[in-house]
């Protein structure tokens, strides 16, 4: 994997739309009709809900007798991707880009689950029968994506940490700088958008292992690189890309130099 100088990519740092990975939500029930739809980024208008909710209701029927997987995906041109989770008697499906990890948008969805019934029975909603409408509930549901990335105090570390690495990846030694959150979300990669899906693949099952205690981590990717990853305090996995022939002592020198230096920039 050849990894260039430019196309650097930042996820969810500036509030503006063009920073979104989520772009629409779409509750539906079992009958394929699309009950609560709401754009969050006006990138994807789409007009034909019900044509989505009726696919997808038949995808997920089919294929649940083949696999019984509870989460389907499917990737568009483009960059991005639906991705629909069963949750009882109802459907919610989220258009976002292809980048998105599925654990974290598992963790969205459960949370919008939650929002969706307390405000469904509260206001004795038939989900089989009726449409939801309500501009009120578009602002709960918009609180809940928008929530890790709401603190202002946050968003003006996470923008240091990532000023830092940017000047960071100019040191020759280093071909790429990938940042996650501790559940494998990207923050920052200055990673090309085309190698960076099939590379965040490969180390995803390893983000897994650092979440699970395990906080330092080297190993060689299918391209031969040297790959450096620490688990910062439970908050950030920083991963550095070498070349093979690095030695595993500059390397190290290197991760803790940036560990070191994130702790400090978020006052730890």
């Amino acid at each position: 994997m050849g990894i260039p100088d430019h196309s650097a990519i930042v996820s969810k740092i500036k509030p503006a739309p063009e920073k979104a990975n989520i772009h629409n939500l779409f509750i539906f029930n079992k009958s394929g009709i699309c009950i609560y739809g709401l754009n969050l980024t006006n990138l994807y208008p789409i007009e034909q809900e019900q044509l989505i909710s009726s696919y997808f209701t038949a995808l997920m029927s089919f294929t649940k007798e083949l696999i019984g997987e509870k989460i389907k995906t499917i990737e568009i041109c483009g960059g991005i991707k639906l991705v629909v989770f069963e949750k009882k008697s109802l459907f919610y499906s989220i258009l976002c880009s292809t980048i998105e990890n599925i654990e974290y948008l598992e963790e969205l969805i459960s949370k919008i689950e939650s929002q969706f019934l307390i405000y469904v029975n509260k206001n004795n909603i038939k989900t089989d029968l009726e449409y939801v409408y309500d501009e009120h509930l578009n602002y709960l549901i918009e609180d809940i994506i928008k929530e890790p990335f709401n603190n202002e105090i946050d968003m003006l570390r996470q923008k240091e940490v990532i000023n830092f690495l940017i000047d960071f990846k100019l040191n020759d030694d280093i071909k790429g700088v990938v940042l996650l959150t501790h559940r494998g979300n990207l923050i920052y990669s200055s990673i090309n958008d085309n190698l960076l899906k099939p590379f965040l693949k490969e180390v995803d099952f390893r983000v897994k292992i650092s979440n699970n205690s395990i906080l330092k981590l080297f190993y060689t990717s299918k391209n031969k690189e040297l790959i450096f990853s620490e688990n910062i305090n439970d908050l950030f996995i920083v991963i550095l890309i070498f070349e093979s022939k690095i030695r595993f002592g500059i390397a190290e020198f290197y991760l803790q130099k940036v560990v070191r230096k994130i702790k400090n920039l978020i006052g730890m």
